[in-house]
C-alpha cells in the first residue's frame, strides 16, 4: 500500500510539472510591435553624432513630410536600398529621419562615410525598443510621415516602386 502512495505521488509530481511546463510554454513572452499605428509614437532617444538627448515632439514639424527609415550597417537590404535614400533626400519637400537599429556605433559611421547620409538627423535605438513603438518588425522598415501621422509604411527595403510613391505622395 506504501509503495503505491509513494507511485502515486510521485506520478502526481510529474504531471503538476508537465501542466506548468505546457503553459509556460504556450505562452509568449515576447512583445509584438503593434501594425496599425497611426501617430507617429512619443519617445526620447539619443542623436547619432552628438549624443544629445532629443523627443520626438521636436523632430517633427507638422507642415513637413518626414520618411523615418530605420536602418543598420550590418543589413544588407540597408544598403540596397540606400541609393534610393540619397535620391530621396535631395527633395525639398522631404526631410529623412534615420532610426540606427541595434548596431555598432563605429560600423554604423563607417557605413555612412562609405555611402552617403541621407538623413537630416540620425537617432539611436541601441536595444530595439523605439522600433517596436513604431510597429517595426525589423530593418529595413520605412515610415511617410505628414502632419504628426503616419500615412504610408514601407516593410523591407525601398525600391523603385516604392521610390516612385513616394515621391507622387509628397508632390
Amino acid at each position: 500500500m506504501k509503495k503505491k502512495l509513494i507511485s502515486f505521488a510521485v506520478f502526481l509530481s510529474f504531471v503538476f510539472v508537465f501542466i506548468i511546463f505546457f503553459k509556460g510554454l504556450n505562452k509568449s513572452n515576447q512583445y509584438e510591435p503593434k501594425s496599425n499605428i497611426l501617430n507617429i509614437p512619443e519617445f526620447t532617444t539619443i542623436t547619432f553624432f552628438n549624443k544629445k538627448e532629443i523627443n520626438s515632439n521636436n523632430i517633427f514639424n507638422q507642415n513637413k513630410f518626414y520618411l523615418l527609415n530605420i536602418w543598420a550597417s550590418w543589413c544588407l537590404p540597408c544598403k540596397d536600398e540606400h541609393s534610393l535614400l540619397l535620391n530621396l533626400s535631395k527633395n525639398d519637400k522631404l526631410d529623412i529621419i534615420g532610426l540606427n537599429y541595434k548596431d555598432n556605433q563605429r560600423n554604423a559611421k563607417k557605413f555612412i562615410n562609405e555611402l552617403g547620409n541621407p538623413y537630416k538627423k540620425i537617432l539611436l535605438d541601441k536595444d530595439g525598443t523605439t522600433a517596436i513603438e513604431w510597429g517595426a518588425f525589423g530593418v529595413p522598415e520605412s515610415f511617410l510621415i505628414y502632419q504628426n501621422k503616419i500615412i504610408k509604411k514601407f516593410i523591407g527595403p525601398l525600391d523603385k516602386n516604392s521610390y516612385e510613391e513616394i515621391v507622387k505622395l509628397i508632390q
